[in-house]
């Protein structure tokens, strides 16, 4: 797959909600025409609220607002926080609210997981970080996760795929097609910076596997290094084989996933795969210190990778998600800085000496749950070749 790289924009890496939140809250603040948001979770605490106060003000203020959220991972927000921003004349949607009903039903797996904002058509936000207070588990440091500012000509497909889904989702309610935009809602944007990079979807319908296609083209492409943080990670077996290649050319690949145990069925489905890719020279990583939730990537010197992608199936395969993809050496660096502090303050290294001297009753519990996931994924008919093996 070809990757639309678009030149002239300006970008800035986010970590933690510590430096989102305070950047899209001023955003939002100085917005003057229109404020579009999505987001899988929008909880009701501190932070959902603080925002919801910002956009709220922004509709009064005559703020065109339009808030998008997904209907099991949000499913009190259009009943709770989003009844105070439709008061003061914004507009909420939810995607999916059916998906709120717990039952194995594929059209219930499909769930709206993009993080993004865009204010005014000038300044856009994506990433993996929800509306929700980044520390919220006791004892355990804020959930590690990153999202980046961006300006200038990416901010266009940005806004029109924003646009888009929030029409079909207003279609799909109303049974009719909403009023199409004004032909401004996503003005041209000029260039601000030097970085190239590209927005990439993955959706049902003709985006079905872009991002997973982006990184493999990305790791065929690699000839020294790559380095991808992952907070669900159980890729297929296309996405092994790229890392395990990219090994085997001597490439340094290092993977850094989550080490508390946050859904039990992925923590040790996830493990199941340690034993073949530090068999093939992949070095596995554990972070300790909190809840990784991160979904970034960086590969040689300039290429980056920062969204609401996982590299499991749920993401790979069924949920709406957007990744920014740059190809710019100084963003890569700030990435690899960041992510390298985080391995060496906060990450434990998996080794196959400590996977053998684990018991049997832990392999058990690995090999076990990986069947398990497999047989879910057959169950929904979503499995496809890359997960039965």
């Amino acid at each position: 797959m070809s990757v639309a790289f678009l030149p002239g924009n300006r970008l800035a890496l986010l970590e933690t909600g510590a430096q989102y939140f305070p950047a899209l809250l001023d955003a939002i603040a100085a917005a003057r025409r229109s404020i579009q948001l999505e987001t899988y979770i929008f909880a009701d605490d501190a932070t959902g609220r603080r925002v919801t106060a910002a956009l709220a003000d922004a509709a009064r203020r005559g703020i065109n607002v339009r808030v998008l959220v997904d209907g099991f991972g949000a499913r009190d927000f259009a009943h709770g926080l989003g009844r105070e921003i439709v008061a003061a004349g914004g507009a909420v949607e939810v995607y999916r609210p059916e998906a709120a009903r717990l039952k194995l039903r594929r059209n219930r797996l499909r769930r709206l997981h993009r993080k993004l904002a865009v204010i005014d058509g000038r300044i856009a936000f994506a990433g993996g970080i929800n509306l929700i207070d980044d520390e919220d588990t006791p004892g355990l440091g804020p959930r590690f996760d990153y999202a980046v500012r961006v300006e200038g000509p990416l901010v266009v497909p940005m806004c029109a795929s924003m646009l888009h889904l929030w029409r079909l989702v207003g279609w799909a309610r109303l049974r009719r097609r909403p009023p199409k935009p004004a032909p401004d809602a996503c003005p041209p944007a000029a260039a601000v910076g030097d970085v190239a990079a590209a927005f990439v979807v993955r959706d049902n319908l003709r985006h079905r596997r872009d991002i997973e296609e982006a990184y493999l083209d990305a790791l065929a492409a690699a000839r020294h290094d790559v380095l991808i943080a992952n907070a669900y990670f159980l890729p297929g077996r296309r996405f092994r084989h790229a890392l395990i290649d990219a090994a085997r050319r001597g490439c340094h690949v290092t993977v850094l996933l989550q080490g508390q145990v946050e859904y039990a069925l992925l923590h040790y489905a996830t493990q199941a795969l340690y034993g073949q890719l530090l068999k093939n020279g992949v070095r596995i990583f554990e972070y300790r210190a909190g809840f990784l939730h991160a979904k970034v990537g960086a590969i040689d010197g300039d290429w980056a990778t920062v969204g609401s992608s996982n590299i499991d199936p749920f993401s790979l395969l069924l949920a709406r998600e957007a990744n920014v993809i740059v190809k710019d050496a100084r963003f890569n660096a700030a990435l690899r800085t960041s992510l390298g502090r985080a391995i060496a303050e906060e990450a434990v290294e998996i080794t196959a000496a400590e996977l053998r001297r684990s018991g049997w009753l832990a392999r058990t519990a690995r090999w076990l749950a990986y069947g398990l996931v497999r047989l879910l994924l057959g169950a929904t008919r979503y499995g496809g070749e890359d997960y039965r093996e």
